[in-house]
């Protein structure tokens, strides 16, 4: 399972926003509640929160996107999270993501 730390300006908004992306991608694959937030902390303005990302959904995006994750550079895990990211911005939210664990 992969393990990112999600940081944000805005929680409620983008903790929202990455919900109804992960939701409506992993409905796509006939999944559901793929993903967990974990419990949110804030300093100097931001708030820092996991994402866990389940195998299945995982698997399933990387399969689908494989194209597009290929392009990015770097090691896979690196690749699927700059993927990751770039998805969330492309859905409004202004998060950085990093991955902490694969």
């Amino acid at each position: 399972m992969k393990v990112f730390e999600v940081s944000s300006t805005d929680f409620l908004e983008d903790k929202r926003l990455i919900n109804n992306a992960l939701a409506e991608m992993a409905s796509q694959f006939g999944l559901s509640n793929d993903f967990v937030f974990g419990e949110p902390t804030s300093r100097f303005g931001w708030t820092f929160f996991r994402l866990w990302i389940k195998p299945n959904l995982q698997d399933a995006i990387s399969k689908k996107f494989d194209d597009m994750i290929k392009r990015y550079k770097g090691k896979p895990e690196e690749k699927f999270t700059f993927f990751i990211a770039d998805y969330f911005a492309s859905k409004g939210c202004k998060t950085k993501v990093k991955i902490v664990d694969f």
